[in-house]
Order: structure tokens, then C-alpha cells, then sequence
């Protein structure tokens, strides 16, 4: 059976969707989603259409080098993605939003039962989000096509490809933290 969602109050996480991400190589090489935006676009999109509410994160970095600090134009959300009207913007500048941010009042304030979250990247502010998400009660669900992240090397020199990286976070979070789902099948949830 099929769970309908919208009787739980959904809320939509828009996580760092911001244009210092394109800079793939600055990021360590591929993104393992080309199409991470208009995915999540589209998903923004409906939310809107349905008239939930949707929370937009950007990652504002303590470091003036970075690409997401709020000097440089990264800083910005990327077109296709970003806030409108009344829609909440929280700033956070560590990979959880829940900390340092008033993410979890707004949430338990406005009776949210589920949270769904998109963005990026996959491994450290997705993954670190739903951990929270999870542990703090909420449903919380990961879509697989509107995250991403990029290929990564070790410390001792491993290539490990942005596509593997993002499987196995993803992985790491199945059924344990979060349900990871992607778009077409949170669309028939709602």
C-alpha cells in the first residue's frame, strides 16, 4: 500500500544547491549527477505546486578560499533552484543543517512528520543531515537522482569514482537512517 505522504505534513530540504558546485574540478573531478539540477528543479517545482513547504540550505564557508563562501558567486543558489516568495532559507557553515540553524524548531513548530531531502552532496551534507533527520524521529527520505557528490581519492592515493561514492552513501543510509527513493516513485507517494 501505498503511504500518501501529504497527510504528514512533508517538508522539502533543498540542501547547497548553490553554482560553487559547478567548479567540478575544484570539487575532485566528475559529479556523478549531470542532472542533479533540473531533478531537482522538478521536484521543487511540484512541492510548490502542491503547496507544501520547502526549506532551502546554503552552506556559507568560514573560509574566504572556498567556492561556497559568501564572497564568491558559488556562494549562490543555482538558478533553476532557488527560493522563492516566502520560502525559508537557512544558512548553516557545517555539513548538518540541523546545527547551528533553527532547522529542528521549524520543523517541530510546524508538525512536520516527514522530511525529504535533495542536494549535495551525497556523502558529507546529504548524508550528515539525514543521519540527524533519522536519529531526531523524523520519516525521513533521500532522493537518489536529486543528490550528488563528486569522485574522491584517499589519503594513501585510491580514485574512487563520484558515481561509487555516492552509491554506497546512499547505501549507508537505506532503511537504516532514511529511505532512499527517487523521483518517480516520490512523486506517486505524494
Amino acid at each position: 500500500m501505498v503511504t500518501n505522504l501529504i497527510k504528514k505534513k512533508p517538508v522539502l530540504l533543498a540542501i547547497d544547491i548553490q553554482k560553487g558546485f559547478y567548479d567540478e574540478d575544484y570539487w575532485g573531478g566528475n559529479i556523478s549527477n549531470k542532472n542533479i539540477e533540473s531533478i531537482s528543479s522538478n521536484l521543487i517545482n511540484k512541492w510548490r505546486e502542491l503547496n507544501l513547504k520547502i526549506i532551502h540550505v546554503k552552506h556559507s564557508s568560514t573560509d574566504p578560499n572556498s567556492k561556497l563562501h559568501p564572497s564568491n558567486q558559488g556562494h549562490e543558489f543555482c538558478d533553476l533552484t532557488k527560493p522563492i516568495k516566502d520560502e525559508i532559507v537557512i544558512t548553516k557553515n557545517v555539513n548538518s543543517a540541523f546545527i547551528g540553524t533553527n532547522l529542528k524548531e521549524i520543523l517541530d513548530k510546524n508538525k512536520h512528520e516527514v522530511v525529504v531531502i535533495i542536494g549535495l552532496t551525497t556523502d558529507h551534507c546529504i548524508s550528515t543531515t539525514a543521519r540527524m533527520s533519522g536519529n531526531y524521529g523524523y520519516e525521513t527520505y533521500v532522493v537518489s537522482d536529486a543528490t550528488a557528490t563528486f569522485d574522491k581519492k584517499s589519503p594513501t592515493g585510491e580514485f574512487y569514482s563520484s558515481e561509487l561514492v555516492h552509491s554506497i552513501s546512499l547505501l549507508s543510509l537505506d532503511n537504516e537512517f532514511a529511505k532512499v527513493i527517487n523521483y518517480e516513485n516520490l512523486i506517486k507517494k505524494l
